[in-house]
């Protein structure tokens, strides 16, 4: 038996994460969110080059379509490779056949010459006729002058601001900072430690697979006002296992909570990225409610059509060798990890 469903969409990603695996130990254990951040994901950050975003971009694409999501919404940084990586980042998804929308994280870590360069690398490619937003990494990494410079920009291109918001205690100011700045076009990743009353416009995006890693909290998103989106914050995109631990987490704090919250935050994915309502997903397996899902392992697509084109057959991408692509990337994994 089988169904189909429109393409998921995965509403905040990290494509470039996908190079993170079997990366060697940080030089100590990390014990806060900002050590994390600092012993993990910046030292590997800088690290990157545009080779390796090609094939980690190539991954995350394969992977994602393996697993029935055909819209990624991509945040981006690689501070020592910004001009051009958005392009790289975009070709690389559409080679696979999956749509991206991607953005830079733009962020004063690396002085306020990195932080315009991050800019300048939004406004190319958004004004080159690419599909994303103007990316921020968080306000507790950024100056007001460079959070006023993305909204403005934003703003002029008729697009949203893409930002991590008050994920950890380090950005706990992050409803302060942002006060004035944002509207409904904004996505709002995290919000963990977010007032129910922080009054910031834009869409919430859960990850909660990610907020349980890093031991940040628990969002609670059903608190919000604001529309919720569902995302892997990089650690893949199968959003079916995604909706399925929200679903779960949601539980934990409301014992009376069905499946029906966490599958309206997988649907709001289509309202950041429509064109994946047209996509069709057939599945492994009948009927694709909430309630059969939560409880179903091992769901799979078995055929995904984008545009008239099948990208996905008897579950394997038709457009690239799938084991090529994971060839590569191990390679440039590889090259990465021996730079940290």
């Amino acid at each position: 038996m089988t169904a189909t469903t429109p393409g998921l969409v995965c509403a905040h990603h990290h494509l470039y994460s996908a190079l993170a695996r079997g990366m060697p130990p940080p030089p100590k254990t990390p014990t806060t969110f900002l050590e994390i951040l600092e012993q993990i994901w910046w030292r590997l950050d800088t690290a990157l080059d545009l080779d390796m975003l090609r094939w980690s971009a190539m991954l995350g694409a394969v992977e994602a379509l393996e697993n029935g999501t055909t819209a990624i919404v991509d945040h981006h940084e690689s501070p020592n490779a910004i001009e051009g990586s958005l392009d790289v980042i975009a070709e690389a998804c559409a080679e696979v056949g999956v749509r991206v929308n991607t953005a830079y994280g733009i962020t004063d870590r690396h002085g306020p010459d990195g932080a315009r360069r991050g800019l300048a690398e939004n406004e190319r490619f958004l004004k080159g006729g690419g599909q994303g937003f103007v990316g921020v990494h968080a306000s507790f990494t950024c100056s007001d002058e460079s959070l006023e410079a993305a909204a403005g920009l934003a703003d002029d291109l008729g697009v949203g601001v893409h930002i991590h918001v008050a994920e950890g205690v380090d950005d706990i100011e992050a409803a302060t900072r942002l006060d004035g700045l944002t509207n409904e076009r904004w996505l709002l990743v995290h919000g963990v430690h977010l007032p129910a009353d922080h009054g910031l416009s834009g869409t919430m995006v859960h990850n909660p697979r990610s907020n349980l890693n890093n031991a940040v909290g628990y969002a609670n998103p059903v608190r919000f006002s604001n529309p919720v989106a569902l995302g892997t914050d990089g650690i893949g995109a199968n959003m079916i296992e995604a909706f399925r631990l929200a679903y779960v987490m949601q539980r934990s704090v409301d014992v009376t909570s069905g499946p029906d919250d966490a599958w309206s935050w997988l649907e709001a994915g289509w309202d950041l990225m429509p064109e994946a309502r047209g996509d069709q997903v057939t599945w492994s397996y009948e009927p694709m409610d909430p309630w059969h899902l939560a409880f179903t392992p091992g769901v799979m697509p078995v055929e995904i059509t984008i545009d008239g084109e099948v990208v996905l057959a008897d579950g394997k991408p038709t457009r690239v060798d799938a084991a090529e692509v994971r060839a590569r990337a191990r390679e440039q994994a590889a090259r990465l990890h021996a730079k940290l």
